[in-house]
């Protein structure tokens, strides 16, 4: 591969380590990398999840994010949070600041929460090499904030995330250059690098694909031919070639649909759903109509109970496009008699409004006012934004069954 026709820039990739638990550990006096500490979703349900664990609880009693609050052992040493995601994001935006001071917020791309790009192309005159601003920016962190964090140093945003996740999380900070890629990352196999999950490693195993070098010398063609677009991205990505832009507005991006959706505590049966879509399509309407937006297509997605498991997934389009909320509710409450199986307990909701168009005039209807149904919409946003999510609530909301009250104290489904 000759890489003198691709872009070489100074790409950074900044992984806050266990950066929840690390953030509870402050607030509680601890140092993060000593102290055992979970944090879990709810304490009060032992099959809570166990969202953050601090390295040395991972060390000691081999504790996963993954795992359940009932699973981590009777050791009074541990400490047992609750999440407040609230915290995390205001945390999460200092960091922002602090990467701000290095570089313009054009050249910062956040990826989660907890982790970022930031490209440093031109600061050689200022801080060195990027060598120099990785450790800058990484012992900057710790002094002020006292946090710790894992670096990927690379050409462009793929080398620099798939050199964090392999090698930085061990040593701190890692590079991988274009001349790198066989030596460090052709050796790994396919389904521990980046964008590569279970079912596309299945998928490359049958093809007798193994490691990241044999997917970079398997024919590009049949890639393509096989997975279309994506067999083409995999195989520029095992030749480390992303193009990726480093440099732009990251923040404004095309809304292409509003979804909302909710794991429920418990199992519902058919009767009580329909408090629970209701609120749901309450504030997928209410996002679309903030962006002043309209929707052709309503789609519905019910999963089942553990014990029945299953569920369905289905849409349905309609001649105009609406975000009046008892519109979508009765398309969804449509989908739902069709196609729910009559029997099986309900855990899982979801509801997305799609195919937008802007929130232009609307159409008049010979036996429906249409301008009045959207404009009581709207005020009803109005007297929300002014005075709280919760100030306005359709009566099903105040019943057992509705889910509205209860997700407004959280952030991400969590506790705020």
């Amino acid at each position: 591969m000759n890489y003198s026709d691709f872009p070489r820039n100074d790409v950074l990739c900044i992984d806050m380590r266990s950066f929840y638990a690390s953030v509870e550990c402050l607030k509680n006096g601890l140092d993060p990398m000593q102290a055992m500490l979970a944090v879990v979703g709810d304490k009060k349900r032992s099959g809570s999840i166990i969202l953050a664990a601090s390295p040395e609880l991972k060390r000691r009693h081999g504790v996963k994010n993954v795992s359940r609050y009932f699973d981590l052992p009777n050791d009074p040493a541990i400490y047992v949070v609750e999440a407040k995601m609230g915290d995390y994001l205001r945390v999460s935006v200092e960091i922002t600041k602090l990467i701000n001071q290095y570089v313009p917020k054009e050249a910062i791309h956040q990826y989660s929460v907890d982790e970022l790009w930031v490209t440093v192309n031109g600061l050689e005159k200022l801080y060195g090499n990027r060598w120099n601003v990785a450790r800058l920016i990484k012992q900057e962190l710790y002094d002020t904030m006292g946090l710790t964090c894992s670096i990927g140093i690379g050409d462009n945003k793929f080398l620099a995330k798939v050199v964090m996740d392999l090698y930085a999380k061990k040593e701190g900070i890692s590079e991988c250059t274009y001349e790198d890629v066989a030596e460090k990352l052709w050796p790994i196999p396919v389904e521990e690098i980046w964008g590569i999950g279970k079912r596309m490693m299945r998928n490359l195993n049958r093809m007798g694909v193994v490691t990241l070098g044999q997917l970079a010398n398997h024919p590009l063609e049949q890639l393509k031919k096989r997975f279309g677009v994506m067999g083409e991205q995999l195989y520029w990505h095992a030749w480390g070639i992303d193009l990726s832009p480093v440099i732009g507005n990251f923040q404004k991006q095309e809304q292409k649909g509003f979804g909302h959706g909710i794991t429920l505590l418990r199992d519902y049966q058919r009767d009580e759903v329909f408090a629970c879509i209701l609120d749901l399509v309450e504030e997928v309407c209410r996002r679309a109509r903030t962006a002043r937006k309209a929707g052709r297509t309503i789609h519905l997605g019910i999963g089942y109970s553990q014990e029945t498991g299953g569920g369905f997934s289905r849409s349905r389009s309609i001649p105009l496009p609406t975000n009046v909320t008892m519109d979508v509710y009765h398309i969804c409450v449509q989908l739902f008699n069709e196609f729910y199986d009559g029997r099986s307990s309900i855990r899982r909701v979801f509801v997305t409004l799609d195919h937008l168009f802007d929130d232009g005039e609307t159409q008049l209807d010979l036996f429906e006012n249409q301008t009045k149904k959207k404009d009581i919409g709207y005020i009803m946003d109005q007297i929300r934004e002014r005075y709280g999510p919760t100030a306005l609530l359709r009566a099903t909301s105040f019943t057992d069954n509705g889910v509205t009250l209860e997700r407004s104290k959280k952030i991400g489904g969590h506790k705020a």
